[in-house]
């Protein structure tokens, strides 16, 4: 913690928490305060996303926004200090911040006590294993230009820039055109960054550094391409030769790809479906249904005063199906202990529902989903939906599922080969309903369709008991009835 002299009492800092058992870092994504803001205890400061969700910090006590650590944008260990706040303003003139202390590199002794291949968390989780290699922490250092150039490129490699020096982002200053240059010899850029402005046409000499130290950075590259990519071309000067070919035959870098840096939800998705695929043996069945019944059902119960003010949808009664396919088979609610070669068996079932949300896909679960009603199931569809598309999902929301839905029908397709939820047993995949012909009582009909696919890993599901649940559902949805007589 930054020590302030005479008025360390004055101002209180706030770390960075925990909010998602044992995460070691967030990203800042937006702050609802600035320096000067008056705020009170319990107020909402900014939002932030781990590798599972997107979280609001509230502050935990009154006062005056002194300083704002870290900028939009910027990845903050847990434990860092993100904010300053002066708790008795007006008792005289603030200190001036100091230089990002929240920056500073962890002491040695500090890292050294903690055991190999295991990292820190705040109190309260204790440590947490190391899945992936931490990326290094940068401090403010005195050494050449050279590890400048190699910080920076690390930074980028771990997708994400070298926090600012500043407790807020600035304007870069106006920096001439050779500040990127070591000792007035090359421009400061990694290989990346010439390569991209050897096929741009862009001379590295020219352009003006925004980077750490001087460093050129692929967005500096990209400006001083994209006005000579816009603007018409203009004659050469007398001491230059003709280019090749105008510069707008040059299409931007920009206009062609993009390269999004891979962290948080979507980070998290990445390592849990690998992790999953290549762990737990996949087996997928498929089963084409008439659903018709089904959708009756559900016209009837949108009238019913008892479903009023709950959504009322396919979806609704499938999970209510699963429930009952599940309780019928409780065997398939399991799950696989590596560590002590178990078959843990569950005796409920938090029922994960696949959402798609602007930071990626989501499981969220209904925490003991077989002990409610149809209308109470409704209620919390709803709800876990509607927090879902909002952003608001949080980590408690999404840890300790069983087995999942996914509802690909929604998308017009109709049907796939979903992957496990880590550390579950079982998901099915709803494909689009659609109007078919279909063979009812002796007689080809127009009659409503659906296919379903369970996958499940083998390792504790055997093939006959995938398919009596695979079974069991279909079975549901072509008689609704036995919602009532198997319940």
């Amino acid at each position: 913690m930054t020590t302030m002299t005479e008025t360390s009492a004055r101002f209180r800092e706030f770390k960075m928490p925990d909010v998602g058992e044992g995460l070691t870092e967030a990203e800042i994504l937006k702050w609802f305060v600035q320096p000067g803001d008056t705020v009170t205890d319990g107020q909402v400061v900014c939002e932030v996303e781990t590798a599972k969700a997107a979280v609001e910090l509230p502050i935990p006590f009154d006062g005056v926004v002194h300083e704002l650590r870290f900028p939009e944008g910027t990845t903050v260990d847990v434990g860092q200090v993100i904010i300053a706040i002066d708790v008795a303003p007006g008792s005289g003139d603030a200190p001036a911040p100091a230089a990002a202390p929240a920056q500073e590199p962890v002491e040695a002794p500090a890292a050294e006590a903690e055991p190999k291949g295991r990292t820190p968390v705040l109190v309260g989780y204790g440590v947490a294993e190391s899945s992936t290699k931490r990326r290094p922490r940068k401090g403010v250092s005195a050494a050449p230009e050279a590890a400048a150039v190699a910080a920076a490129v690390q930074a980028e490699l771990n997708g994400h820039a070298a926090p600012a020096a500043a407790p807020a982002p600035a304007p870069a200053p106006a920096v001439p055109a050779q500040a990127g240059a070591q000792d007035g010899g090359r421009p400061l850029a990694k290989p990346p960054v010439r390569k991209l402005a050897k096929d741009l046409g862009i001379d590295l000499a020219t352009v003006v550094p925004t980077g750490k130290d001087g460093v050129i950075t692929r967005e500096d590259v990209h400006a001083a391409a994209a006005p000579a990519a816009t603007a018409p071309v203009a004659a050469p000067a007398p001491s230059q030769a003709a280019p090749e070919a105008p510069a707008a035959a040059v299409a931007p870098a920009s206009a062609r790809e993009t390269r999004i840096p891979v962290k948080g939800v979507r980070k998290a998705i990445a390592q849990a479906m690998v992790g999953s695929a290549f762990t737990a043996p996949h087996v997928t069945e498929f089963v084409t249904v008439d659903v018709t019944r089904t959708m009756k059902l559900v016209a009837e119960l949108k009238e019913d005063k008892d479903m009023a003010g709950v959504r009322v949808n396919p979806l609704l009664i499938i999970a209510k199906a699963l429930l009952v396919a599940i309780k019928r088979n409780p065997e398939v609610n399991a799950a696989w202990d590596e560590a002590n070669q178990e078959i843990v068996q569950k005796h409920y079932v938090n029922l994960g529902i696949a959402a798609a949300t602007p930071r990626g896909l989501i499981v969220p679960n209904i925490k003991d989903a077989h002990d409610k009603t149809l209308p109470q199931l409704a209620a919390a569809l709803g709800e876990l939906v509607t927090t879902a598309r909002d952003g608001k999902t949080s980590p408690a929301a999404m840890a300790g599922g069983t087995v999942t839905i996914t509802n690909v029908g929604v998308f017009g397709v109709d049907t796939g080969t979903p992957i496990l939820n880590p550390g579950e047993s079982a998901i099915l995949a709803v494909g689009a309903i659609k109007l078919q012909p279909w063979v009812h009582k002796g007689k080809v009909k127009p009659r409503q369709v659906t296919t379903l696919a369970l996958s499940f890993d083998h390792r504790l599901v055997d093939g006959e008991l995938g398919s009596k649940v695979l079974a069991d559902v279909a079975a549901i949805l072509e008689q609704p009835k036995r919602l009532i007589t198997w319940a």
